[in-house]
């Protein structure tokens, strides 16, 4: 059997994934904050398909958390074929008024948790030459994002990283796939505050279908999936637009019509 661990595995696109591993018979390892959600998707999983299901409950925004994870990885004797870095979480808010916790948080999660998980996880796969990594970043690293500019940067750099890494194991058996997902149908709006946002407006891809086309690349070893049309006109044109138009552009999307004008600063 092989082994799949997810991060993020207690709502929205991780709980999709989990169900996709576990209808093909992998082996999951569910990574997430709340213990009572995972719990109950492990059982629900092993009962319906016959896998191992583990839990690991972490807080992902803690520095440590790494290193506890591949610590509970060692003391239940499982090596990890799958690695989905999905864990993650924006807030639309302008930066010089936002939680500075919040924003380091953020940054903890997005950035320091998925890099530092892959460092940990990539040498077993190298050496046993067979393994997938897929990072979830978003058509958000394709620009700068006005009121969301933390999240924004997280994102240019897991589709930097992802992609980087992924020319440097070419031949190696083990790949790297970055999923760029728009705006989804998932906890992410209301946590960033922002489901009320045009870009949420506007309408928003079905989680389900999100996660599927995700695995899909994964297995076959692509280097890039953009998710949806709209998403896919977005990255390719995003260098084509001028700078100015693109920041007026997602400020816009970025927050909520109803509320009173933002101004940064």
């Amino acid at each position: 059997m092989t082994t799949a661990l997810i991060t993020g595995a207690s709502a929205g696109l991780g709980v999709e994934f989990a169900k996709l591993f576990a209808a093909d018979k992998h082996d999951v390892v569910l990574v997430a904050r709340r213990k009572d959600r995972l719990d109950a998707l492990a059982k629900e999983l092993s009962d319906k398909h016959g896998i191992r299901a583990e839990t690991i409950a972490a807080d992902l925004m803690d520095p440590g958390a790494p290193k506890a994870i591949v610590a509970a990885l060692t003391a239940k004797n499982l090596e990890v074929d799958f690695l989905v870095n999905n864990a993650g979480f924006g807030a639309a808010t302008a930066f010089g008024k936002s939680d500075g916790e919040r924003e380091r948080g953020m940054i903890e999660v997005n950035v320091t948790t998925l890099t530092m998980l892959t460092h940990a996880l990539l040498p077993g796969m190298l050496a046993r030459k067979r393994g997938r990594i897929l990072n979830v970043g978003s058509t958000a690293g394709f620009q700068p994002g006005p009121f969301m500019s933390t999240y924004y940067a997280t994102k240019a750099y897991v589709a930097s990283f992802s992609q980087a890494l992924s020319y440097e194991l070419r031949g190696t058996g083990v790949t790297c796939t970055l999923s760029c997902p728009g705006a989804t149908k998932t906890e992410f709006g209301d946590v960033a505050d922002m489901g009320n946002s045009r870009l949420f407006k506007l309408g928003a891809m079905n989680a389900t279908d999100v996660a599927t086309q995700a695995y899909r690349a994964m297995h076959r070893g692509k280097r890039i999936v953009v998710h949806g049309f709209t998403n896919k006109l977005t990255a390719a044109t995003s260098g084509m637009v001028p700078t100015a138009i693109s920041l007026a552009m997602v400020a816009a999307l970025n927050q909520d019509p109803n509320a009173p004008k933002r101004i940064a600063g």
